[in-house]
């Protein structure tokens, strides 16, 4: 039984009877190549033992498909196949990898030759658009000899479970330009530094071009010297993360729902602040308070975040910003720096969570998020040509006239905003978060 399951008939068998068909047939009109044909037939049944023997005397190949242990969302995550051959001659073979069904590609197949007793590599990518668990089925790997006429199926790994979380691979890159203060290298701009903080670190001598505004006089009488006052960044500040998974976050671009952009922005703006010693925390809310988790400061804390921004769902419901704003008042007792990743279609549905906001923003330094949509900008961008062209362009200038008008209205009553595409969210956040540090207004 385990030999029919395996055994499978090369498709250049199929090319060698054709041809021998079709000599049968020409042997109808010429008598002389009959007894030809049916030597090449019992020569092609021969190879064709001979190829099963080939195939079958011993155990031939050995695969393995490497995962990582997490699967980062939106990102090209590599997988690594390895094949080990021992048969006595080079090797055709095909593989087949049953990819999990999230992906829905029922056509991937790679094809190479293997050297006799000899090892290999086949790397591919895949991007995952979706968090959850993904299942990889059978590895198949059909193995045919130079003769190509039969062919061994080999299966190995059977129903290899990865989960996909948060875009791991966006915050480690983030992660590298934090600790190493490159953060500008990759477009984030550089804040002047307003004024001074109010974390004393040290009094050391004056030295030329100190602000003379930071002289200490009763150091300086003592010591019969200039001494100044030295300050250094407000570190351990509360900052959080406010994630909307109410309808309006189910909209995709790029094959990415703006929950999941939202959610890789939160979890790499997190590390940022984790790596400046600042405190982070979370909360997620749609007509419910589904998550949260207080400001603290220490590194394995950022593990508390990802666990939670993994297990984030959004539904069909429209979120209840008075049910967030009492939250907060009971929670959060702190002046805090909250990011609140949402998103606002029409101007009057804005004006609906406006009171909540302005509420929050009287306590707190308050940075609403909401996103452009990049499809409405493809469309402006498009000459017209007829007249339903035009309707749509002026619809569609219309919207993208309304967000530019919400960004001034949270502006009048004092709101910190980032209106953005979708792509750009994580590099505008951090912006905002270097901005709001280095203009002390936390």
């Amino acid at each position: 039984m385990h030999f029919l399951k395996s055994f499978y008939i090369h498709n250049t068998f199929f090319w060698y009877l054709a041809f021998l068909a079709a000599c049968f047939m020409v042997s109808y009109w010429i008598p002389w190549l009959y007894p030809i044909v049916w030597l090449l037939t019992l020569l092609l049944v021969g190879l064709f033992l001979f190829d099963i023997y080939l195939l079958y005397s011993c155990e031939g190949l050995v695969a393995e498909r490497n995962l990582p242990q997490k699967l980062s969302n939106s990102d090209l995550n590599p997988i690594k196949i390895t094949f080990t051959t021992s048969y006595a001659f080079e090797t055709f073979v095909s593989v087949i990898d049953e990819l999990p069904v999230q992906f829905q590609k029922r056509d991937f197949e790679f094809r190479t030759s293997l050297a006799k007793s000899a090892s290999a590599t086949f790397d591919y990518t895949v991007r995952p658009v979706d968090r959850g668990e993904y299942v990889f089925g059978n590895l198949n790997i059909f193995a045919s000899s130079p003769l190509r006429i039969a062919k061994r199926r080999y299966v190995f790994q059977k129903d290899q479970m990865v989960p996909v979380y948060p875009s791991i691979i966006q915050m480690q890159r983030y992660d590298f330009l934090a600790i190493s203060n490159r953060l500008s290298e990759i477009g984030l701009k550089k804040i002047r530094r307003i004024g001074h903080t109010q974390e004393f670190e040290q009094i050391k001598d004056y030295v030329p071009g100190d602000d003379f505004r930071t002289i200490n006089w009763k150091a300086t009488a003592k010591q019969r010297h200039l001494m100044v006052n030295q300050y250094q960044d407000e570190r351990s500040q509360p900052i959080y993360s406010i994630i909307d998974t109410g309808r309006v976050m189910k909209m995709p671009f790029n094959e990415l729902k703006l929950l999941d952009y939202a959610i890789n922005s939160a979890l790499a703006f997190s590390n940022v602040a984790l790596k400046r010693n600042d405190k982070t925390g979370m909360i997620t809310f749609s007509k419910n308070i589904e998550a949260f988790v207080p400001a603290v400061q220490k590194p394995t804390h950022l593990n508390t975040i990802l666990e939670k921004l993994y297990n984030i769902t959004t539904d069909f419901t429209d979120s209840d910003f008075g049910l967030l704003y009492a939250h907060i008042k009971r929670k959060l007792n702190h002046r805090s720096l909250l990011l609140l990743y949402s998103n606002f279609e029409h101007i009057s549905a804005l004006k609906r969570q406006l009171p909540f906001l302005v509420a929050m923003a009287k306590q707190h330094v308050l940075v609403v998020i909401f996103f452009e949509n990049t499809e409405l900008e493809r469309l402006i961008a498009v000459d017209a040509e007829d007249i339903q062209t035009i309707y749509h362009k002026t619809i569609a200038e219309k919207f993208s006239l309304e967000k530019r008008l919400m960004q001034k209205e949270l502006g009048k009553h004092g709101i910190q905003t980032i209106l953005t595409k979708p792509r750009e969210l994580t590099i505008n956040t951090i912006n905002k978060y270097l901005e709001i540090k280095a203009r002390g207004l936390l």
